[in-house]
């Protein structure tokens, strides 16, 4: 859902294989350089480069479980915070 210009969010339920699908097509636009996400309300083009920061929060509490993936980047080379090398294991 568009929610302003230049923001777009969308929400839907989706299987394990869809999500793989679309992560998958996230990695390849990030190696392109060229992100594009849109549905029946709108659409956004994102143009990722040079450093990004990686936030990735995982929770697991009262029978919910939820990751949080986010990536960001700027113009601008400004210093920011580093919590280490991110170990991720798949099965």
């Amino acid at each position: 859902m568009m929610e302003r210009k230049g923001r777009f969010r969308h929400q839907s339920l989706q299987d394990k294989k869809s999500i793989q699908k679309m992560l998958d097509a996230v990695k390849r636009g990030i190696a392109k350089g060229e992100l594009q996400f849109g549905d029946d309300t709108g659409d956004i083009t994102l143009e990722p480069h040079g450093l990004m920061t990686l936030r990735v929060t995982a929770t697991n509490e009262d029978g919910q479980s939820r990751l949080d993936l986010r990536i960001s980047w700027s113009n601008d080379n400004q210093d920011r915070k580093d919590s280490g090398k991110l170990k991720v294991k798949g099965g």
